[in-house]
């Protein structure tokens, strides 16, 4: 089951501020990643959020002026977070501190990282994949974000690699596509999909690694 407090800790990292979330707001932001992920946004009305989170109404106007703030409140966090590994302090550490030994182990530690992330937040990867096609709020802040900060690190790493002989020489945009779209399928798919098939996760991600090197590493 999802830890709600670690899905907290993820939405008081959001804004310049750094402000904490009060009582109130942890209830609501509780509710509303509940049905948010249940019902979709369309679907969902701010007096079904009051009634889960056990306040009126009008108390979620007070924090959040409309519903599609709420919506941002809690997707913008979530998607800072899943979508930089690449910089957030701690993974940075583990990827970038050094230049990486080998593809496999950037890929490696890419999975693994990303993967506890996404079972700790499952409900807010499900509201990301089903909110960002219908608001470009949430498209301009991925696209801002994946390019000032994501690409010019992965690239870096990849060039490392090039270097080394290490990997093929392929475009580094076209190389971090097929990762992303690895990884993110590959979560996707465990969390939100079929999340109760009967997955055997380690294998998973070594499969997801062959899968990837695949074509990638030099021969």
């Amino acid at each position: 089951m999802t830890d709600f407090k670690k899905m907290v800790e993820t939405l008081e990292q959001t804004t310049e501020k750094d402000r904490k979330l009060t009582p109130k707001q942890e209830q609501i932001l509780k509710a509303a990643v509940e049905i948010f992920a249940e019902k979709g946004y369309a679907s969902s009305s701010t007096s079904e959020i009051a009634a889960k989170a056990n306040v009126a109404e009008g108390t979620i106007f007070r924090h959040y002026k409309t519903k599609k703030e709420l919506l941002i409140s809690i997707v913008t966090p979530f998607m800072t977070k899943f979508t930089l590994p690449f910089f957030a302090s701690h993974f940075a550490k583990e990827v970038f501190e050094e230049p990486p030994e080998g593809l496999e182990s950037l890929l490696r530690t890419l999975l693994k990282n990303r993967f506890e992330f996404a079972k700790e937040n499952a409900p807010l990867l499900r509201i990301v994949i089903q909110e960002m096609a219908f608001h470009p709020e949430l498209q301009e802040n991925f696209q801002e974000v994946f390019l000032e900060e994501i690409f010019p690190k992965f690239e870096e790493a990849l060039n490392h690699l090039k270097e080394k002989g290490k990997l093929v020489e392929m475009p580094n945009a076209s190389i971090i596509r097929m990762i992303i779209s690895s990884v993110v399928g590959f979560l996707v798919t465990r969390f939100i999909i079929a999340p109760d098939l009967n997955w055997e996760d380690e294998k998973e991600i070594d499969y997801t690694i062959d899968f990837i090197m695949h074509g990638l590493a030099q021969k």
